[in-house]
């Protein structure tokens, strides 16, 4: 029995324009109607239209899957195929992490809350860390802005990062610096490299956080006298430069306003425990 075009692209649901394309490419062969412009099918033409369908849905795209149905050798399509599996493989490996961030960052945004303004003693986790900002202030490096490029694709993986000064932090002045972080079950899926001005910052015992800061200069070390004043209450002593992540930026009293995580390394002290933070027990 014979198929017009329009018969065939009922049946396979395949567009008239990709039934010509695959004509096109040798795919298909239908015959011309002795007294009319019409293309006619047959069920071995068919045939081969079904074998498109099945690998296209692999994923492989029209050209490729008419050079694999008319044209390709047995090696040819065991290498594709096996090209192929590696590129699927890879997807799933990406999807993945992807479901894990989205987990975390739920897990973040849903505890923010309940952190905020409240201190209570944790490891941070480690990360791999860099600057490229300080206050308002973009370096104007190239080898650094080259590096932003580089960290902004591994998006939604890399964090907004901040740091704080201790001296900053104690002597109550508006300065701080902005950049990129990552926690190391990413670094190490994504085979990050450590090389300046990325650096490590280790796992160390902290006052762990969150605040708020709404509008757009209003990020300040000022936000963190709470955690000054918990570290002078129970005795503690900083050991280094608070740092921290944006949580989320949402929308408050009409006001954009951003939530924000923050470490503050302070020496050990006997009877204290800190606790294990939900990312550190993936790092």
């Amino acid at each position: 029995m014979k198929y017009k075009i329009g018969d065939v692209s009922k049946i396979l649901g395949i567009s008239p324009d990709l039934l010509r394309y695959y004509q096109k490419k040798g795919v298909v062969t239908p015959t011309m109607g002795e007294n009319n412009n019409y293309r006619y099918y047959d069920a071995w033409d068919i045939n081969f239209l079904i074998d498109c369908l099945w690998f296209k849905n692999f994923g492989f795209g029209i050209e490729q899957t008419a050079k694999l149905v008319s044209s390709s050798t047995y090696e040819d399509v065991a290498a594709d195929m096996n090209a192929k599996k590696a590129e699927i493989e890879e997807s799933i490996r990406r999807e993945q992490m992807l479901l894990v961030r989205a987990d975390q960052y739920l897990t973040g945004i849903r505890r923010a809350r309940e952190l905020l303004g409240r201190c209570d003693l944790a490891y941070s986790p480690a990360i791999y860390r860099y600057l490229n900002r300080h206050n308002q202030d973009y370096e104007n490096i190239p080898e650094l802005q080259g590096l932003s490029q580089q960290w902004l694709q591994y998006m939604p993986f890399v964090t907004r990062s901040f740091e704080i000064e201790k001296k900053d932090l104690e002597n109550h002045t508006d300065n701080y610096a902005w950049g990129f972080s990552m926690g190391m079950e990413f670094v190490r899926r994504l085979n990050v490299p450590l090389e300046p001005p990325v650096m490590l910052l280790p796992s160390r015992p902290s006052v762990h956080a969150a605040f708020t800061s709404s509008g757009k200069t209003g990020f300040s070390p000022r936000h963190l006298k709470f955690v000054m004043d918990f570290v002078r209450e129970n005795g503690l002593t900083v050991a280094g430069n608070a740092h921290g992540n944006l949580i989320c930026s949402v929308m408050e009293d009409d006001r954009l306003t951003g939530y924000f995580e923050v470490w503050l390394p302070v020496e050990p002290k006997e009877g204290l425990v800190f606790a294990h933070s939900e990312r550190q027990t993936h790092d």
